[in-house]
């Protein structure tokens, strides 16, 4: 199992860049790129603060990709 993101998504949705968010919640730009490439899932605390920022419920923000083989 994989837990996968949207942030991407919402992110260019709401029109904000992934420098401007990496400012705004206090990582770096990489990290952001990271998550977004699913290449590192953020802390719980991290994860908390993203649902806030975009005020989103989590089930839009993340889901666990259950499929076989991944």
């Amino acid at each position: 199992m994989k837990v996968i993101n949207h942030i991407k998504e919402i992110r260019q949705e709401k029109g904000i860049t992934q420098v401007q968010m990496a400012q705004d919640l206090q990582i770096t730009r990489q990290t952001v790129n990271a998550i977004e490439k699913n290449k590192y899932n953020p802390s719980l605390e991290l994860a908390l603060k993203l649902i806030k920022y975009f005020d989103v419920p989590i089930e839009k923000l993340f889901y666990l990709d259950e499929s076989e083989g991944k």
